[in-house]
């Protein structure tokens, strides 16, 4: 069951490329994100709050991890998903967010002592490889912000966010393990953070006039707003920590393969953008390199250790009550 519902999770969140693609043309990206953080964040604590209020007091070794947090997973990730998104299409935006795997698996390697051997060096060389082919396709005005050889900087931002993003699920994964935090607790704190360090960041860069919104269109802003909100930060936020629990971070990523397919999907009804045969195509070959990794992965154990760890600790809190 619980596979079932990270392959709905990816579905939801795919969605939120077009969406924020609809978003854009109403709002800047830095005052967009801080509104929708904070919005977010009042949200779950709000419900903490009202759940038990004493939870929601940080403790001074709980305060820069959640800073940290904040700044990775919500400030950056967020500022550059959507600047870049503005200058790319939502299906290859979400292709590229198809990096993270090859990220989670670094992160991990660093991080949790997951060894990285031959095979799964040979499976991100063919992932890499995959993302060639998108690359290389240039679509809306991302031409006018061209890096260097065929990366442009709205590209580069895209990859900035995945990176950034899943050092965020890292640093979430080690504070709820080792903080004793829920991950409702540590994304209402970072949302808030991340939010207020946006707004800040709005008041000094976008015009206000009175605000950067377009004119006549706060009703569909606040619309906007609400329903992202309700989708990403409330839904797959929270369904994506608790499924650190049962599985591992790259393995999870793996799952998010399906995305690009559904973004394409959602962008051509949405936003009336024509499915690409390169994001097909990239996406197997993406796909093959990240099963070799998995492959790997299963050879190591680390999933079936941490399935066995899930199932002993539900065996003792079973006992336990």
């Amino acid at each position: 069951m619980s596979i079932f519902l990270v392959i709905f999770m990816y579905g939801a969140w795919s969605s939120i490329f077009s969406l924020g693609k609809m978003a854009l043309k109403n709002s800047p990206p830095i005052f967009f994100t801080s509104v929708r953080m904070l919005f977010a964040a009042v949200i779950l604590l709000g419900w903490l709050f009202f759940k038990d209020r004493k939870s929601l007091k940080i403790g001074k070794s709980q305060f820069l991890p959640l800073l940290a947090l904040s700044v990775f997973s919500i400030y950056l990730t967020n500022i550059l998903e959507f600047w870049g998104l503005q200058h790319l299409t939502a299906a290859k935006t979400c292709f590229i967010y198809s990096l993270s795997p090859f990220f989670a698996a670094i992160f991990s390697y660093i991080h949790f002592a997951e060894k990285m051997n031959g095979k799964k060096f040979l499976g991100m060389l063919i992932g890499f490889a995959g993302f060639v082919p998108v690359l290389m396709m240039k679509t809306g005005d991302e031409n006018r912000f061209r890096a260097f050889s065929f990366f442009s900087w709205p590209e580069l931002a895209i990859m900035g966010a995945a990176l950034f993003s899943v050092y965020g699920w890292v640093l979430l994964r080690v504070i709820v393990k080792k903080q004793t935090l829920s991950p409702m607790y540590a994304n209402g704190y970072s949302m808030l953070f991340g939010g207020i360090m946006a707004f800040i960041h709005s008041l000094v860069i976008d015009h206000w006039n009175p605000i950067p919104v377009a004119e006549g269109q706060m009703t569909l802003f606040i619309q906007q707003i609400v329903l992202m909100t309700l989708v990403s930060n409330i839904f797959c936020y929270n369904i994506y920590g608790y499924m650190l629990k049962k599985y591992t971070a790259t393995f999870l990523s793996f799952m998010g393969l399906l995305s690009p397919i559904l973004a394409s999907l959602n962008s051509w009804m949405i936003l009336k953008e024509s499915p690409s045969w390169q994001i097909l195509l990239s996406t197997s070959i993406v796909s093959l390199g990240l099963f070799i990794v998995y492959q790997a992965e299963l050879k190591q154990g680390y999933v079936v250790k941490r399935e066995k760890k899930i199932a002993a600790n539900d065996q003792l809190e079973s006992l336990e009550t």
